[in-house]
């Protein structure tokens, strides 16, 4: 636990920081010149977490479990290290208390979307691997390697239109990549920078499927979005398409992308998020073997993970706390979901 040297003008607050990767950055969020008590406690056992929760003002985590939640029983603020909040229990968490997030991945995750792009439509880790195995394979060589397209001759299609999406958009515009979308009110504005080659409506999805080459899924996953690139989605895709999913791993149903991947009905897929966890058993994590395929680029879950994420994420916290210490109001509030279970596990 350490106190900040800092202003009187400011009210003392009981921060507690659960998340292991904010923890990192200590110096930034601990820099608001407030004399706050900070417990870092991501590494503490979960007795002495739920010690330090109960006397918190303020909770940074990634994640609030209902015991969690119900212990903290007169937090003020939970800040979130990330922009998604589905693992914060809301049910538990006293209603006085406020919960915002954060962002700043845009970017890493749109160059990782391109960098994606490229090894898939170029064929880049099947090169790779067979040049380790001793094979020198390229046009010149073997006619059945494809000659590469460069990105000018390709469309992306866009499921969402978020701060991700628009991202995508910005970057792939710049290196001449048509783009097209579907968002759910296609006549709403478009983000600054972002120029569209053709907007739809979620209606419309099927014919934004037909028309591109990289389909880059970027979604938030909820009730309406779950599943929502299936069997039929992905036979309305190009038999040359990719499909890229930086949202979340439900949004695609895991069978029906494997069988499209395993049968050639779809040219290749880059696959950042998963339908599970490492401690489920399997790395990757899903039922099925993805690692088998020779046309997927799988990655841990880590296209945001740029330094400068992390950073910003952490002045943003910390400029939050010392909003809530001079009783400003707070900025990136997310509300409580509408609907809540009725019924929730017992408190453990």
């Amino acid at each position: 636990m350490t106190a900040g040297a800092g202003s009187s003008a400011m009210e003392s607050l009981r921060i507690v920081v659960t998340d292991p990767i904010i923890s990192r950055f200590s110096d930034q969020l601990t820099a608001d010149g407030g004399t706050h008590y900070w417990d870092m406690a991501a590494a503490w056992t979960p007795e002495r977490r739920l010690d330090a929760l109960a006397g918190a003002d303020v909770v940074v985590c990634s994640s609030l479990s209902p015991v969690e939640a119900q212990t903290a029983s007169r937090v003020r603020l939970v800040h979130v290290t990330g922009a998604g909040y589905d693992k914060i229990c809301f049910p538990r968490l006293a209603p006085p208390a406020l919960v915002a997030n954060t962002f700043h991945h845009a970017r890493p995750i749109a160059e990782h979307v391109l960098m994606v792009t490229l090894m898939l439509s170029r064929n880049a880790a099947v090169a790779e691997r067979a040049l380790r195995r001793g094979e020198w394979r390229t046009i010149a060589t073997d006619a059945d390697v494809p000659f590469h397209p460069i990105l000018a001759d390709l469309t992306l299609g866009l499921v969402g239109l978020g701060s991700i999406g628009a991202e995508v958009a910005r970057v792939a515009g710049s290196l001449g990549m048509k783009v097209r979308a579907v968002r759910r009110n296609p006549a709403a504005s478009l983000p600054d920078g972002v120029r569209l080659d053709w907007v739809g409506g979620d209606g419309q999805l099927h014919e934004l499927l037909a028309a591109s080459d990289v389909v880059v899924v970027t979604v938030p996953l909820d009730a309406g979005t779950k599943g929502m690139i299936g069997a039929a989605e992905l036979s309305a895709m190009k038999a040359t398409g990719l499909l890229i999913n930086v949202a979340r791993g439900a949004v695609v149903d895991q069978s029906a992308l494997y069988a499209a991947l395993k049968e050639g009905r779809i040219a290749g897929a880059g696959i950042d998020v998963w339908w599970g966890l490492p401690a489920d058993g399997a790395v990757p994590p899903a039922e099925l073997p993805f690692a088998e395929l020779q046309n997927t680029v799988l990655t841990p879950h880590h296209s945001g993970h740029a330094r400068i994420t992390f950073e910003r994420r952490a002045d943003d916290i910390a400029a939050n706390i010392a909003r809530l210490a001079r009783g400003e109001d707070l900025v990136n509030l997310v509300a409580r979901p509408a609907t809540e279970p009725a019924v929730l596990p017992a408190a453990q």
